[in-house]
């Protein structure tokens, strides 16, 4: 039976990912690796550390006979931009840390790369599977390396390690970050708090979106595909929707039709968002595993709504 370590447990994809983990796996056969931020009321086998102590991985994959291992511990785009040299060695070292072990215990990986990976000389309609990779961020600079040195390492060593470009990710289980696509998470907290949100990005700034439960499941079909299904050892193309701050607005007041939104742009925030893509072409990750969303902006809209009322117990 798999044994599987998550870093970044307690992120925006690990909140989702760990009980969907658990359901498939057993909570026995699942630890949750957090550092600084941990859930209070996590049920589940808690083990703290931080990605950038090998010797603290290592003992932990010795000690719980971990077989996978889900990495997703990393600082954002624009925690990235305010401490490049800590996004750097939480992004790169980590990663390597993970690989390197890897390597030495035979590990199955999941690394999540990110659309930051692209940049503003990157075609923006369909962005292709191949095609420039020129990032302007150190976000987008550490995932660029980290999907080389994940090819690397299948090549050079048999890694079996797999990765998913994610677009933006819509969830209401963590608390939103800095991400510069987070406004979409935002803006249901002003919604269902006050009947108002201020945007930090212009109205009309396309970008890829996503909702947690398909990036989950997504996520998790890529690891149980075969391996020889698998074609690409940089990271998939993975896209579901796309909107504007603007499209997303009309989706809410259907429903709540006294909701007023803003546009305050944030310049850094702003800047990162026009060198990313507005779609992805993610052809290539339909053909090899059988990848499909099923969430579009309606429903995303419905489920967060109701996810974070209950939340939020509004």
């Amino acid at each position: 039976m798999k044994k599987i370590l998550v870093t970044g447990a307690f992120g925006l994809v690990g909140s989702d990912l760990v009980p969907v983990l658990q359901k498939k796996y057993g909570k026995a056969h699942v630890f949750a690796l957090g550092n600084k931020t941990i859930t209070k009321d996590f049920d589940g086998t808690l083990v703290r550390g931080d990605v950038r102590a090998k010797e603290t991985l290592a003992r932990i994959v010795k000690q719980y006979k971990i077989t996978d291992v889900y990495h997703l511990a990393g600082l954002l785009s624009v925690g990235g931009e305010k401490n490049p040299d800590l996004a750097w060695d939480v992004n790169i070292s980590g990663l390597r840390n993970v690989l390197e072990l890897a390597r030495d215990y035979k590990l199955k990986v999941f690394w999540p790369s990110s659309i930051a990976a692209f940049g503003p000389t990157t075609p923006k309609q369909k962005t292709p599977q191949h095609t420039i990779l020129e990032p302007t961020t150190i976000y987008g600079v550490t995932k660029l390396t980290g999907e080389l040195l994940c090819q690397y390492y299948f090549n050079r060593w048999g890694v079996d390690v797999r990765s998913l470009r994610y677009p933006g990710l819509i969830g209401y289980q963590a608390p939103p970050g800095d991400g510069t696509t987070e406004y979409s998470v935002h803006i249901f907290y002003g919604l269902l708090k006050d009947g108002r949100y201020s945007c930090f990005l212009k109205k009309d700034a396309r970008l890829p979106m996503m909702y947690i439960d398909d990036a989950t499941r997504g996520t998790v079909a890529l690891m149980d595909a075969p391996g020889k299904k698998i074609s690409v050892r940089t990271s998939y193309n993975f896209a579901a929707i796309n909107f504007t701050p603007a499209e997303l607005v009309a989706e809410i007041k259907k429903l709540y039709s006294k909701f007023v939104c803003t546009y305050d742009p944030d310049p850094v925030k702003q800047h990162i968002a026009e060198g990313w893509p507005q779609s992805i072409d993610d052809r290539v990750a339909r053909k090899d595993w059988g990848w499909k969303h099923e969430y579009n902006l309606s429903k995303m809209t419905k489920v967060m709504i109701a996810g974070l009322k209950k939340k939020l117990n509004l």
